[in-house]
C-alpha cells in the first residue's frame, strides 16, 4: 500500500519487506551479546582498557610536549579527552594527566614498558573472542600473541599519534581565522572527528584482519571496520545525552572510584560492539547463501593458522 498526501511518497510494503530482511540479521548478534562467555570477553577487554588507558595517555602527551614540543598537539589530546568523556571525568582525566606528565619529566622508557604490559591484555582476550566469531578452533601460543599484539600496539600508536598530529596541524592553520575563542574549541572538535574516525576504522580493521588466528578476507574486515567506527561515534553521541543520569547512578554507586567505573563501563560497551562487528561479518556469507562458509573448505577454519 502506497501513500502520496502532498507529493510524499511512502511504499509501506516496501518498507515493511525492509524491515522483514533485517530482523533476522539483527536478532543473532543480540543473542550473541547474550552469552555469558561474552560478556567475560568484553570485561576482560574493558579491565585491561582501564589499566593501559592512563600509561597511553601519558605516553602520548609525553611526546607532544618534550619531543615534537608541540602545544597544539597536546591541546589535540585534550579535545579528544574530553569528547569521548563529558563534564566531570574528563576534566579529571585532563588535570591529573597535565599534573602527571610534568610532574614526571621527559619522555620516559617506563611508561613505554608499563603500557605494553598492559595494552598485550587487550588483544588477548579480543583474539580468542574474534577467532570464536570466526569459527576458529586454534589459538596462538602466548609468546606470539604477544608479539602480534605488540605489532598491533604499535601500529594503532602509530595511528593515534597520527590523528593527533593532523588535527593539531589543522588547529594550527585556522586559529590565525577563528581565534582562541569558543568558535576554535568547536573547530578542533570538528578537526579531531575528521581525523579520529578514519583512524578508529584502520585501527579496527587491523585488528578484524591481523589478529584472529586465521585468514579473514580483508575486503569483510575492512567494510565492518568502518561501520563498528561509525557505531562507536553513535556510541559516544548516546552518551553524551544520557551522561548527566548515568553520572549521577555511577557517583551513588561508586563514590570516589566513580571515574575508574566510567571508563571500564564505556570499554565494555565498545568492546561488545567490536565483537558484534565481527560475528555479524562472520554470519553473513551462511545467511546470504554464499559458497563461502566457516565450515567450507574455503573458510577460515579449515585453513592453516597464521603465525
Amino acid at each position: 500500500m502506497s501513500i502520496t498526501p502532498r507529493g510524499l511518497h511512502i511504499d509501506f510494503e516496501r518498507a515493511e519487506r525492509k524491515w522483514h530482511d533485517v530482523v533476522p540479521k539483527i536478532v543473532p548478534t543480540l543473542r550473541y551479546w547474550m552469552e555469558v562467555e561474552v560478556h567475560v570477553y568484553g570485561f576482560s577487554i574493558a579491565a585491561n582498557v582501564l589499566l593501559s588507558f592512563f600509561p597511553f595517555l601519558i605516553v602520548l602527551v609525553s611526546l607532544c610536549r618534550y619531543v615534537f614540543h608541540w602545544d597544539a598537539a597536546e591541546q589535540a589530546i585534550f579535545i579528544a579527552l574530553h569528547d569521548y568523556f563529558p563534564g566531570d571525568t574528563g576534566d579529571f582525566l585532563v588535570r591529573n594527566l597535565t599534573a602527571t606528565v610534568s610532574k614526571r619529566g621527559p619522555f620516559q622508557v617506563g611508561s613505554i614498558l608499563l603500557l605494553l604490559f598492559t595494552a598485550n591484555g587487550i588483544f588477548e582476550p579480543l583474539e580468542v573472542a574474534l577467532n570464536r566469531a570466526w569459527g576458529i578452533h586454534k589459538t596462538r601460543s602466548f609468546w606470539r600473541n604477544q608479539l602480534v599484539s605488540m605489532g598491533l600496539i604499535l601500529a594503532c600508536g602509530a595511528l593515534a599519534v597520527t590523528s593527533t598530529v593532523l588535527t593539531a596541524m589543522q588547529v594550527t592553520w585556522l586559529k590565525p581565522l577563528v581565534g582562541s575563542g569558543g568558535l576554535a574549541t568547536v573547530a578542533g572538535v570538528v578537526l579531531f572527528k575528521v581525523a579520529a574516525v578514519p583512524a578508529t576504522a584502520l585501527g579496527l580493521f587491523l585488528v578484524y584482519w591481523v589478529l584472529p588466528f586465521g585468514p579473514v578476507p580483508w575486503q569483510r574486515a575492512f567494510n565492518v571496520s568502518v561501520w563498528v567506527a561509525l557505531a562507536l561515534e553513535v556510541m559516544k553521541y548516546l552518551n553524551l545525552l544520557l551522561w548527566p543520569v548515568m553520572r549521577r547512578k555511577l557517583e551513588d554507586e561508586y563514590g570516589p572510584f566513580v571515574n575508574s567505573a566510567t571508563i571500564l563501563v564505556l570499554s565494555f560497551l565498545a568492546s561488545m560492539i567490536v565483537m558484534a562487528g565481527a560475528e555479524w561479518t562472520a554470519r553473513q556469507p551462511m545467511q546470504s547463501g554464499s559458497a563461502e562458509t566457516l565450515d567450507s573448505p574455503d573458510g577460515p577454519d579449515s585453513t592453516e593458522p597464521r603465525a
